[in-house]
């Protein structure tokens, strides 16, 4: 008696009803979903931001390239298992880090005793920043306290130019912004905000200190 032929595992049963041992086939549709729900290549991304690492520098760690993490990233390839443990061991993490349920974060503090300014100094003047960045979950909003220090004569301090959003609020002070052929003078309680890919420049003319909350906004 010829033993009967029994179908590929991977490849479909068409019909109304697909069912093998009175159990119901999964639908490919179902597992597409349950891939997406686990949201790997959000996690990827987040991961590489929190390490302020680039696509390029991922691939080289990793033994990928930058274009399929890139498409991995925005949920246009699946990855095998073996790429998964590729790029959890550049993070030190294992594979249940792609599955596991997050926690939702719902409150961070950073006491002002573990903030770390930054000076920078440009002629006699002084620019003095303090990064918030480790309250924020992802790395695509940036808020940061900036001083300027005067010493006497103009601070000035020039942001880099790139695509996205800059939200400025004065705290303390006067700070004149200057773009390309205007000129705006802020004061305490004032708020602007900025297309980032706009050439501009804070200055400080006055004799005191001029404080202001500064939250960069890039894309995702």
């Amino acid at each position: 008696m010829p033993a009967t032929k029994q179908p590929e595992l991977d490849q479909p049963i068409t019909g109304e009803t697909a069912t093998s041992n009175d159990f119901t086939v999964v639908d490919p549709l179902r597992v597409e979903q349950q891939i997406d729900e686990k949201l790997i290549g959000e996690r990827i991304r987040s991961m590489r931001l929190k390490r302020s690492m680039g696509l390029v520098e991922l691939g080289r760690l990793s033994g990928l390239s930058a274009s399929f993490l890139s498409q991995l990233e925005t949920g246009r390839v699946v990855p095998t298992i073996r790429n998964l443990a590729r790029i959890a061991l550049v993070f030190e993490k294992d594979l249940s880090c792609f599955f596991k349920l997050e926690r939702k974060v719902t409150f961070r503090r950073l006491s002002k005793s573990d903030r770390i300014p930054i000076t920078r100094k440009q002629k006699n003047s002084r620019f003095v920043s303090q990064s918030l960045s480790a309250l924020i979950p992802d790395r695509h909003m940036v808020p940061c306290l900036a001083d300027f220090h005067p010493n006497g004569e103009e601070c000035e301090f020039t942001p880099k130019i790139f695509r996205g959003t800059e939200f400025v609020y004065i705290l303390e002070g006067e700070l004149e912004i200057a773009l390309p052929n205007e000129h705006h003078w802020l004061g305490t309680g004032d708020v602007v905000w900025i297309d980032a890919n706009t050439p501009r420049q804070y200055l400080c003319n006055g004799d005191g200190i001029a404080r202001a909350l500064i939250v960069t906004e890039h894309p995702k």
